[in-house]
């Protein structure tokens, strides 16, 4: 017995096509752009985090990480700490010390619109 081949069946989803082919150097690209926090300083984003609320120092570091963070940086978040914060014994969470918040920047890209009008009330006071 001999075999025919199947007839060629129509697929029932028809392939969708793109517009325009797309280029992974341009998606790389724009994410980036979207995530202009991992570019900023390592100080900054500490500083930045911790305008809004007390952290503490795991706490800190996966928030970080989540925005994305090299080795280094990482090693010196306790060097960072100390500058820009004060630690809280009672629960070992870390503050904001207050001359510093003269360096928080309201329009900083990391911060949604939530975050600004919550930093608005911590400046106020």
């Amino acid at each position: 017995q001999a075999r025919r081949a199947p007839q060629s069946i129509p697929d029932p989803v028809p392939e969708r096509k793109r517009s325009t082919p797309m280029n992974p150097a341009n998606v790389i690209r724009r994410t980036h752009t979207q995530n202009t926090v991992s570019q900023r300083p390592y100080r900054d984003r500490v500083v930045h985090l911790l305008a809004l609320k007390s952290y503490k120092k795991p706490e800190l570091l996966a928030r970080l990480q989540r925005d994305g963070v090299n080795q280094k940086d990482k090693n010196c978040l306790g060097t960072i700490l100390q500058q820009v914060a004060n630690l809280n014994p009672k629960d070992n969470s870390y503050s904001l010390k207050d001359y510093i918040f003269k360096e928080i920047q309201k329009d900083w890209p990391g911060y949604n619109e939530i975050d600004k009008q919550s930093l608005e009330l911590i400046l106020s006071r």
